[in-house]
């Protein structure tokens, strides 16, 4: 299996290098600074997201349309309090909060009306894809 860095690491040099603009993404990144939930060791990953409200972003965790989550989803799980790097905030500390039933359904709809090529995602695989929001702490 690859290394998911040798993906991640050009969008996340290109992200700092741009202010938070990467190309085909624009600037609606941001940057996970999240524990891994066996290994301890602290992760980067830039995921697509959402800002709601001055303090607050939805992240879904697609993982491309793939049959399970993304690593990244279970360790924001196990250490909901992590930082993010943000286009306009610089570096923020958030909490995380998986959302379930109807405010997930709801948070997808908003998520999905700004970023309509998740829905590919969505349709490609049986789980429901997770939805989580990041709350400035």
């Amino acid at each position: 299996m690859a290394d998911p860095n040798d993906y991640n690491q050009p969008i996340i040099d290109e992200f700092r290098a741009n202010g938070g603009t990467v190309t085909h993404f624009g600037r609606g990144l941001v940057l996970l600074h999240h524990t891994g939930a066996k290994s301890g060791v602290e992760r980067v990953t830039p995921v697509a997201a959402w800002r709601t409200a001055p303090d607050a972003w939805l992240i879904a965790a697609s993982k491309a349309g793939a049959p399970e989550n993304p690593a990244w989803y279970h360790n924001l799980l196990a250490h909901p309090d992590l930082t993010i790097e943000t286009p306009d905030d610089g570096e923020v500390q958030v909490h995380a909060i998986g959302l379930t039933g109807d405010e997930r359904d709801s948070a997808w709809q908003e998520f999905t009306s700004h970023y309509p090529g998740f829905l590919d995602y969505e349709k490609k695989t049986d789980r429901v894809i997770p939805v989580v929001r990041l709350t400035r702490r």
